[in-house]
């Protein structure tokens, strides 16, 4: 059983606007420490522009983001990181010639001190071998950390994306889509994985899945047209008229 605290991520009458459109518009949102926390909703409904900001990777029009007591509006996504706040990799990022285990010192040597000269040297770049490795094995593809990320099955590649934000220590993960893709197999897997790396972790995840959703989450916030619709654990929204409306197309899933 998970113990939810009081909030750790606050959005106060976020406004997100893109050339005259409001991605979010006036969204008020609130993420409890120690939970697992999803964001659901029809396409551009804005929810990845809501991890964007939280992150930020994207500053808000308007509003505040506060982490803890700390206001991180005019943060940039280096600074949040640093402050254990971290969005997962997208696959696109990922080195593909470069093996799993390199993909992860990358990630690493990026957070240094050292320089990139340095690291070029073996001897400078195997400082971060245990950890790369260790962060490798919290998703079970420890076995691959000598293959090229091209030659990854897909569902070990998603896995790889989650190492690499593993390994940056995070108290807070944010994953976009991380099934989007995938097989029934590789989904039960990555649900557990989830769950497994959730277990010292506030995670906010944006998907799909609604039965990622069920499974997985203590809270599900739903998102349209960039406000909040509805909010609660999943058996109430659900059964919220306006979310079968708007996400599930009129019909009870």
């Amino acid at each position: 059983m998970v113990v939810l605290h009081e909030p750790l991520i606050r959005a106060h009458d976020i406004v997100k606007s893109f050339s005259g459109f409001r991605a979010l518009d006036g969204l008020n949102f609130g993420v409890r420490e120690g939970s697992i926390h999803a964001v659901i909703g029809p396409n551009g409904a804005g929810k990845s522009t809501l991890l964007g900001v939280l992150s930020g990777f994207m500053r808000a029009t308007s509003g505040r983001v506060t982490i803890g007591n700390a206001d991180t509006t005019k943060l940039d996504a280096a600074s949040i990181a640093r402050m254990g706040v971290v969005r997962s990799f997208q696959i696109s990022s990922i080195f593909p010639r470069s093996s799993a285990l390199e993909n992860v010192k990358i990630a690493l040597q990026s957070r240094s001190n050292l320089s990139w000269r340095l690291l070029e040297t073996a001897r400078a770049a195997a400082v971060f071998d245990d950890p790369a490795r260790s962060a490798l094995a919290a998703v079970g593809i420890e076995d691959d950390s000598d293959t090229p990320a091209a030659f990854l099955a897909y569902g070990k590649k998603r896995a790889l994306e989650l190492a690499i934000a593993v390994s940056q220590e995070p108290a807070v993960l944010l994953l976009d889509e991380p099934t989007a893709g995938m097989g029934a197999e590789d989904v039960e897997r990555t649900i557990a994985l989830i769950r497994e790396i959730a277990r010292a972790r506030t995670v906010v995840l944006v998907e799909h899945n609604l039965r990622v959703v069920e499974h997985l989450c203590d809270r599900v916030t739903v998102l349209a047209r960039g406000k909040v619709l509805a909010e609660g654990r999943y058996d109430e929204v659900r059964a919220d008229e306006r979310v079968i409306e708007a996400y599930l197309g009129g019909a009870k899933r």
